[in-house]
């Protein structure tokens, strides 16, 4: 990932207010087409010069070329605000984030996250670096790929909750790990979705912590089709089950890791 600023600059009188509003809405817009991550975009403002602080998936992310039509339209409403288009200064990696994925081709994927993710949720299944949701040949539904990204965002926001073990634990922990659950109907829906628009398998990933043994953890079936998805060898020391049936993927219970 690459740390970069937006600079944005006013050419006729305007307002803060009108300012304020086209610039939030376009970081909105590269938001939710991957050019730009996470949920927070400080924005400092000296003498008419607005400079906004993010995190790409790479050094050219934010350019034109990735721009979905959600982000064009945004673009324009710059204009409309008395602000041109920004500057863009890529200051550096980010040391602390994922490398984006540098495979050529890729012959599956995973829809997959953690509370502790600010990347794509879209990782590749060779390499499992993060693949960048513009990457893909169309929005996954109304433009953009904000589904996704709301989706990421619950998902998140149920694993935190289950980390904490304190505050609705297991009913975080049945929409994590069940296929019966809301966040899986959606995440999973999603999956099929990118599946067929990138034309390429896309597995969703299944949480799994509990158990009564280690021994019944090993001899679980797939929970949708009941046939046998235990792997002889984890995948990316995560996954432990893998269904080619139903695309799906799951670790053995953190229990017993």
């Amino acid at each position: 990932m690459y740390t970069a600023e937006l600079t944005f600059e006013c050419y006729q009188d305007t307002t803060i207010t009108a300012v304020e509003r086209a610039i939030s809405q376009y970081l909105e817009a590269l938001r939710y087409n991957g050019q730009i991550l996470g949920r927070e975009f400080p924005t400092s403002m000296q003498e008419g010069v607005f400079v906004a602080r993010v995190v790409c998936p790479e050094g050219d992310s934010v350019s034109e070329r990735n721009h979905s039509l959600q982000v064009k339209k945004l673009k324009a409403l710059l204009h409309s605000a008395g602000v041109l288009e920004p500057k863009v200064r890529v200051t550096g990696q980010d040391l602390f984030s994922d490398h984006t994925d540098n495979c050529q081709e890729r012959s599956w994927q995973i829809l997959f996250t953690t509370f502790l993710s600010t990347c794509s949720p879209l990782r590749c299944g060779e390499d499992f670096a993060p693949i960048p949701l513009y990457w893909l040949p169309e929005p996954v539904a109304n433009g953009d790929h904000k589904a996704v990204l709301k989706w990421q965002q619950e998902w998140c926001a149920a694993d935190e909750l289950q980390m904490g073990g304190s505050v609705l634990e297991h009913e975080t922990l049945d929409e994590l790990g069940t296929t019966q659950s809301r966040l899986f109907r959606r995440g999973y829906d999603l999956a099929k979705r990118i599946a067929y628009i990138s034309k390429t398998p896309t597995y969703y990933y299944l949480y799994r912590i509990g158990g009564a043994s280690k021994e019944q953890e090993l001899a679980r079936l797939c929970p949708r089709c009941g046939g046998e998805w235990r792997l002889e060898q984890p995948i990316h020391d995560i996954f432990d089950f893998k269904c080619d049936k139903c695309l799906l993927v799951s670790n053995l219970s953190w229990d017993f890791k």
